[in-house]
């Protein structure tokens, strides 16, 4: 019976994640492409959990982001090393 369950919850889990590669896919063919990043809270700043939490939604904060990626990316068009 174990088996049993364990092979319907593999097969559960499976047409999930294809539809999300899939859909991923799709997305970077039709539109922008784009990048899914985990940053994590650096070790000495546990008491900013909640302002490191919030920068998700901030859109200053993702400006600024997008603004590095630009500079490295032309750094790295020109062969210079940040």
């Amino acid at each position: 019976m174990a088996k049993v369950k364990k092979w319907i919850e593999s097969q559960a889990k499976k047409p999930e994640g294809e539809y999300d590669e899939a859909k991923r896919e799709f997305e970077m063919a039709m539109g922008k492409p784009f990048i899914h990043m985990k940053v994590e809270l650096p070790e000495g700043f546990e008491e900013h959990r909640a302002q490191f939490l919030s920068l998700e939604d901030n859109q200053d904060f993702l400006n600024e982001v997008k603004d590095l990626i630009k500079k490295r990316l032309t750094y790295e068009k020109h062969g210079i090393k940040p």
